[in-house]
């Protein structure tokens, strides 16, 4: 805010330059993605129907919401496409750590994160284009393949190193191959593969061949963090500052970038941020329990429902080349949902202990009074 120069580039060095954005924040979302398992998708099965209540309530009443906050507010079309966009996004990670602060239902949260991550690349720009159309212009498949580049891939490259952690021989064996077949593919786009591709492919094959590239990417990214964390222990424990480092990076160049409306629109902006937070966890609790799901999976639905993944707003507002107006309010509301979720998930554990204790019999209460002693 204050030197804003500092802050948009580094000599010809674009800080804001979209391959940049899409680089850390893919950082960002592998750091996070190695504290996930595929064993979270198992949560599935014993949580289906809280998952499908939490996916329900998350893609309807946030983009809503957002959409109505830009009516109420009357944003420039770029801010409020943005506000939009975030309402739009899958889950994030955060939300987890909250229900877990909160001892609540944290299966159902993994889970439901999980789910939200994967159904993102078609509902996210499904809501874009319904909502916003008019605002920007909202290219579908081209959003689409942002998604896959910006979440899909660099959390599969995660998951893929939790795989190979207990892989089996015969796993090892496909994943060495994919590898292999990774590696030549990605050599020989340079070399001269791509200008041949471009000449005898029409534009919809040449993404879907550049996106072969990326799995390929992601493949070789999950085998050599994985070698890594073999040979370096310690790599685990460095990958969550390299995410801060990431989230950090964003946040100040957006900051940066879009000084000037937050200037001039940074109040409306910050209290459309603590209205459209507010109404995530409302309703998204409101929901759950007039759906007869019990008062911990409904606070774990809550927090899924109020808090997004402010990263993927980000890098498709950079891959957008508007990260100073599209991407200014996931700069603004992403800290705000991690203050509101972090007073909740306390505000919210208190509630469970004295639950606890009182569901504690006198005998109980009496031993454990013992044992304090």
């Amino acid at each position: 805010m204050i030197y804003p120069s500092a802050f948009l580039e580094w000599g010809s060095f674009d800080l804001r330059h979209p391959w940049v954005i899409l680089i850390v924040v893919q950082l960002v979302m592998f750091g996070m993605g190695t504290q996930m398992s595929v064993d979270d998708f198992s949560g599935l099965a014993t949580s289906g129907r809280g998952v499908l209540i939490g996916l329900l309530a998350h893609f309807s009443v946030m983009p809503l919401v957002g959409f109505g906050l830009t009516q109420l507010f009357g944003f420039d079309p770029e801010i409020a496409a943005g506000v939009i966009l975030i309402g739009s996004c899958s889950g994030g990670l955060a939300s987890n750590v909250m229900v877990y602060l909160a001892r609540s239902n944290l299966v159902l949260s993994v889970t439901m994160t999980a789910m939200s991550t994967l159904v993102a690349p078609f509902m996210t720009p499904l809501l874009m284009k319904l909502l916003s159309g008019t605002l920007i212009e909202v290219l579908f498949v081209d959003m689409m393949m942002q998604i896959i580049k910006i979440v899909i891939i660099p959390i599969g490259a995660a998951l893929l190193y939790d795989y190979l952690k207990k892989a089996s021989g015969k796993g090892w064996r496909i994943v060495k191959i994919l590898s292999w077949i990774s590696a030549v593919w990605l050599s020989a786009l340079p070399l001269g593969l791509w200008n041949v591709l471009s000449g005898i492919l029409p534009p919809a094959l040449l993404q879907s061949a550049g996106m072969v590239g990326f799995v390929g990417s992601a493949i070789l990214a999950g085998v050599g963090y994985y070698w890594l964390t073999v040979r370096f222990p310690k790599t685990d424990e460095i990958m969550p500052y390299i995410s801060m480092f990431g989230i950090v990076y964003f946040t100040t160049v957006t900051t940066a970038a879009g000084r000037e409306h937050l200037l001039t629109i940074g109040l409306l902006l910050f209290a459309a941020a603590i209205i459209h937070n507010t109404a995530g966890y409302v309703f998204g609790y409101g929901l759950a329990r007039l759906s007869g799901l019990d008062k911990n999976s409904a606070r774990a639905i809550a927090f899924e429902v109020g808090m997004q993944n402010g990263g993927m707003a980000s890098g498709l507002a950079g891959s957008m080349g508007k990260l100073g107006t599209v991407g200014l309010a996931s700069a603004v509301f992403s800290p705000w949902m991690n203050i509101t979720g972090s007073i909740l998930a306390n505000y919210w554990r208190k509630q469970q202990l004295a639950d606890e204790e009182s569901d504690l019999t006198v005998e109980q209460k009496q031993e454990a009074y013992a044992s304090k002693v």
